[in-house]
């Protein structure tokens, strides 16, 4: 199954086989069978750039891959690294950057492993540079229009990483405001602007770590 953001609103595409295990949060919803062109994807592609009314679209098919494929040809792909780094306290790094609360993360330049600028995105970002990575967590995918208009796929891989330095600086330069350890259970306790796809992230670092 792929679960990707558009304009803020999931879009699942998943086979028809795992089709009825899957769980939804919310009440509205579309639920369609993928026929195989497409132009059934644009429609549901525009449908979600113009509206944040819905809480899901679910497209099934008996060929994920294909209608997965047929996806991505829409957008020009974008792949970028990122990290969830913990200290000695058991925090947790976040930064705040354009009205939401974020994970370090950047793209990934020609020549670098996943690895190499999930690292190197978290030095820039927050100023850290003693960084030692641990697993992978998840990849999450999202879209957006460039300045030129041009569908943009952003595929980000994210990562578990440790630190012993608490010293933070944020990258002013890339809009960041703040960089800061927190408890991810003081953080979460109030309501919070921040990404569907960082949640998610958030989510699989919890499983990992409980």
């Amino acid at each position: 199954m792929y679960k990707i953001y558009i304009n803020g609103t999931p879009l699942f595409l998943t086979s028809t086989k795992d089709f009825p295990n899957l769980k939804l949060e919310g009440e509205n919803f579309i639920k369609m069978r993928y026929i195989g062109k497409k132009k059934f994807l644009h429609n549901y592609i525009d449908l979600l750039e113009k509206n944040t009314s819905f809480d899901a679209i679910v497209l099934h098919s008996s060929d994920l891959e294909k209608m997965w494929n047929h996806f991505n040809s829409i957008y020009k792909i974008i792949e970028a690294s990122g990290g969830v780094v913990k200290n000695e306290k058991e925090e947790v790094l976040m930064i705040y950057r354009l009205g939401y609360w974020d994970l370090p993360k950047g793209k990934i330049e020609k020549g670098e492993s996943k690895e190499e600028a999930a690292i190197r995105e978290v030095q820039e970002e927050t100023g850290l540079q003693n960084v030692d990575l641990q697993d992978f967590i998840h990849t999450t995918y999202h879209t957006y229009l460039s300045k030129k208009g041009k569908r943009i796929l952003k595929v980000s891989y994210w990562f578990t990483m440790e630190t012993t330095e608490s010293d933070l600086i944020p990258q002013e330069e890339e809009g960041i405001e703040k960089a800061v350890f927190t408890n991810m259970d003081l953080f979460f306790s109030e309501p919070k602007e921040i990404y569907g796809n960082i949640l998610d992230v958030m989510g699989k670092y919890h499983e990992i770590n409980s």
